[in-house]
């Protein structure tokens, strides 16, 4: 039934709600049966228009999720523990209820850059240290139907998302090849909100989220809030998505939108094309939204035909959209939201964010005061520039703001000017199509120049694989003590991220990243200074050399990419000889390796992982660590190389494994030993037990003995005395990685209190039996760290509303203070997975119950 026709028999406003909610209503009127999906619940969607806003929760089941190997391969390997539990003990395994695609792009890192050869050497490389991760994804992908699999080397899952995977309209959200319906995604990263710039519904969860779904447990979500963003005015010359993206990422963080939708409205929203879109819709998690919606309109249907999707395809989106009132038109009436901001494109201008979290927007003007210290801007001193990359999906997705640092590049040759030597430039594409613009631009060659060269296609620096810094300028800047920065053209700059040795980071559009690097050190004010100098002596000014707009459109309207992409649709699960001649285990067993491999067994289906860690009033606590405000799962969850002399990298050398063979977190979180020394332990990571220093370390109370984190969790263990950690506001920002919440249970915490949680943090502690608790005092500043600290009133607050009381006391047992703590669990599925003990065994628990009648495979 479409809806329109619901609405004609009595549904409720359903045309008069926001477009995002229609695709959910769409999607529940397709899956009504009277138990997931029942008819109250699109009753409720109706009557949503009457307030903006429901308490009504709903069961949502997407019609695909995509994962990219980092947080995907954890997801496969506990999927494939499960299968191996439910064989032992019942003779048959289990089967994915959804399609799923896995993406290889977390693991390439830029070893080699600036020669022709990066690109062929660094996929070297990636092979060479990630063989045995890819043999057991080439396993995986003959042990579960529904998975596929694109190899290393092909893109970034969120530009493929948008180039390849989405369909927006598909026969495949049913079991009727007929019916058609919206296409839809979980994702296991957060920045999957990318693909909301093409009007997919999807979002970024947890690994555990996506596990549950893809073994057909519905997502069971309360109807949104949905907050209008009415787009008005237009974008000045010389401004860029990027710019806009930020500007909105600091704007929006100033208000409240966890758990809440943003869709984006008004009369400038047609100006915007789908590249654009994305580009702001990727920066959702970083403004706190679930979604960050754009409604399909003749700009979706233009990137649709852009990126060579079949005419067939194009003219049944459309005929689709039409039919069920979700095609956007300029006359058409603005729908209900729960409350609108306004916002003028015209007040966008350059924008740079940083030194260390996306939403810290400067003005050109503004950047050298960030830097912290005097820098003089040149040589290699404060403030100088040693990372500059181009790279992730944000930006290189969208080809304006690729041809605008080409012809940049260009204009800067054409003068003479160079890089300064301490640089390290890096283009890492989000898909080759990508590339293969800048060629066929005839700029990427301008960019090679600079240093630009393709180092390869995947997310690299952004996510913490940016290589050494270039021979010598690390050790200069440790002797040195200098206060050093990187600049890239991602999505985050976390403390720590992007590499161990450059303390501040900061987020550009493509061209600002290229301008940064002739200028060599952020202590340049690019809006008015000379960043570098001509052949003859004069100085050049970024205004020298910036593009004008109808040059950007000339090189656009010179370059056909169609075949191109569609090409890329037919080919993107081909990989390398190299990626062919890797073994593949067979069997339906996988055979884990040892105790300091790569790829081991999850711990989680372990009945001493498995116990519930809640069902008795917590008493005698001690805090494991306090925390500040804006901890993020990078500081959680590492993913950058593996110090030598860090406790896990002590742990892998003692065990075998060469300094040189360390590799990076994120290639080793199929260990859980050395993810678990890998906990709490990012060098930036300010425990207020610790005043003094930072880093992975803590104090064992009540004595003050330091001790790296996990050996704290160890001892507290023997004494059989509860852990907590106490943190501040917006705890668990970042990356959507499950080893945030893994470490955190594997640890033994029974519970993080925290003034706030980001959204996927807070479920996935959940999912693994940690109780996320809410509070409004300021914790941190009330202990000493001398205090024990009593629960009271568990099992029975395991609910949605459930409320505890906290009595903390001082050494001699008197009670110091007496507060409520909120627990924060937002569904009745989410309150059975703590009492519990977690997401995998009640699955498991069910599967068993399921299965018990079935007769042995």
């Amino acid at each position: 039934m479409s809806i329109v026709e619901a609405e004609k028999n009595g549904a409720g406003a359903l045309t008069r709600l926001p477009y995002s909610l229609r695709v959910l209503a769409e999607h529940l009127l397709r899956h009504e049966d009277g138990d997931v999906v029942r008819k109250e619940d699109i009753e409720a969607l109706g009557e949503w228009t009457l307030t903006g806003s429901s308490a009504k929760s709903v069961g949502f089941m997407p019609g695909r999720v995509l994962m990219q190997d980092a947080a995907g391969l954890p997801v496969l390997a506990d999927l494939a523990a499960l299968d191996e539990e439910l064989r032992a003990q019942r003779g048959t395994g289990i089967t994915l209820k959804l399609p799923a695609d896995l993406i290889v792009d977390h693991a390439v890192e830029v070893d080699a850059s600036g020669t022709h050869a990066a690109l062929s050497a660094n996929l070297q490389l990636e092979f060479e240290r990630h063989g045995k991760r890819y043999e057991f994804l080439k396993w995986a992908a003959q042990r579960f139907t529904n998975l596929r699999i694109a190899p290393p080397g092909i893109g970034i899952c969120h530009q493929l998302n948008l180039e390849v995977l989405a369909d927006l309209v598909s026969t495949n959200t049913t079991d009727d090849p007929e019916l058609l319906g919206f296409d839809s995604v979980l994702g296991t990263d957060s920045h999957t909100t990318m693909v909301n710039g093409l009007s997919i519904f999807g979002w970024g969860v947890g690994g555990i989220d996506a596990t549950a779904a893809l073994l057909g447990e519905p997502t069971v979500m309360r109807i949104p809030d949905v907050i209008g963003v009415r787009l008005y005015g237009s974008l000045r010359p010389g401004v860029q998505a990027s710019d806009l993206a930020l500007t909105l990422t600091s704007t929006l963080r100033e208000h409240d939108l966890v758990q809440r939708v943003v869709e984006f409205c008004g009369p400038a929203l047609g100006t915007l094309s789908v590249p654009d879109r994305a580009t702001v819709a990727n920066m959702a998690p970083e403004y706190g939204a679930t979604m960050a919606y754009f409604p399909p309109d003749a700009q979706t249907l233009a990137y649709l035909r852009w990126t060579g999707r079949p005419q067939e395809h194009l003219a049944r989106v459309e005929s689709f959209l039409r039919a069920q009132g979700t095609y956007r038109v300029a006359s058409d009436p603005e729908p209900c939201f729960t409350a609108v901001i306004d916002f003028d494109l015209g007040s966008v201008e350059p924008t740079v964010a940083g030194p260390s979290l996306p939403q810290q927007r400067r003005t050109l003007t503004e950047v050298p005061a960030t830097i912290g210290h005097a820098g003089m801007g040149e040589g290699l001193t404060h403030g100088a520039v040693v990372l500059a990359a181009i790279t992730s999906c944000t930006n290189t997705s969208n080809p304006e703001a690729l041809v605008t640092a080409g012809l940049l590049a260009r204009n800067a040759v054409a003068r003479g000017m160079h890089v300064p030597r301490w640089v390290k430039t890096s283009f890492a594409p989000g898909s080759r199509v990508a590339s293969e613009l800048l060629s066929a631009a005839g700029l990427q060659q301008h960019l090679d120049t600079l240093g630009f060269h393709v180092v390869g296609h995947g997310c690299a620096t952004c996510m913490g694989n940016s290589g050494p810094l270039l021979p010598g300028v690390e050790a200069y800047v440790k002797n040195e003590k200098l206060s050093v920065a990187a600049v890239l053209s991602g999505n985050r700059n976390f403390e720590g991220r992007i590499h161990p040795a450059v303390r501040s980071a900061y987020l550009a559009s493509p061209a600002l990243v290229v301008a940064y690097a002739l200028a060599g050190n952020l202590a340049v004010d690019l809006s008015s200074a000379p960043l570098g100098s001509a052949l003859n002596g004069s100085p050049i000014r970024l205004a020298d050399i910036w593009p004008a707009p109808q040059e950007v459109r000339a090189a656009l309207e010179g370059v056909r990419l169609e075949s191109h992409f569609a090409a890329n649709r037919r080919i993107w699960q081909l990989g390398t000889a190299e990626w062919d001649a890797l073994p593949s285990a067979v069997g339906e067993e996988y055979p884990w390796e040892a105790r300091a491999g790569y790829i081991r067994r999850p711990p989680f289906l372990e009945t001493t992982i498995r116990r519930p860690l809640l069902t008795s009033d917590i008493v005698g606590a001690r805090p494991l660590l306090i925390l500040g405000d804006a901890v993020t799962t990078d500081h959680i969850s590492p993913v950058s190389r593996i110090p030598t002399d860090s406790t896990a990298g002590r742990w892998l050398q003692e065990h075998g494994v060469p300094a040189t063979k360390h590799g990076t977190f994120s290639a080793r979180r199929l260990n859980h030993e050395v993810m678990l020394r890998g906990g709490f332990a990012n060098p930036r990571i300010r425990n207020r037990l610790l005043s003094e220093i930072e880093g992975g370390f803590t104090r064992i109370l009540p004595h003050g003995d330091v001790v790296p984190i996990h050996e704290a969790a160890g001892i507290y263990a023997d004494r059989e005395v509860p852990t907590i950690v106490i943190a501040g506001e917006r705890y668990g920002g970042g990356s959507a990685r499950d080893w945030a919440a893994k470490v955190t249970r594997l640890l033994g915490v029974r519970a993080v209190i925290a003034r706030s949680f980001e959204r996927i943090h807070r479920a996935n502690l959940v999912a693994f039996g940690v109780l996320p608790l809410e509070t409004q005092e300021e914790l941190g500043s009330l202990l000493t760290g001398g205090e024990t600290l009593d629960m009271v009133g568990l099992p029975a607050a395991l609910r949605l509303g459930g409320e505890l009381e906290l009595t903390i006391r001082a050494p001699d047992g008197t009670v110091v203070k007496r507060l409520k703590l909120v627990c924060r669990i937002n569904t009745t599925v989410e309150a059975e997975w703590l009492r519990s003990g977690g997401m995998l065994g009640r699955v498991l628990d069910k599967l068993l119950i399921e299965t018990a009648t079935r007769p042995p495979s």
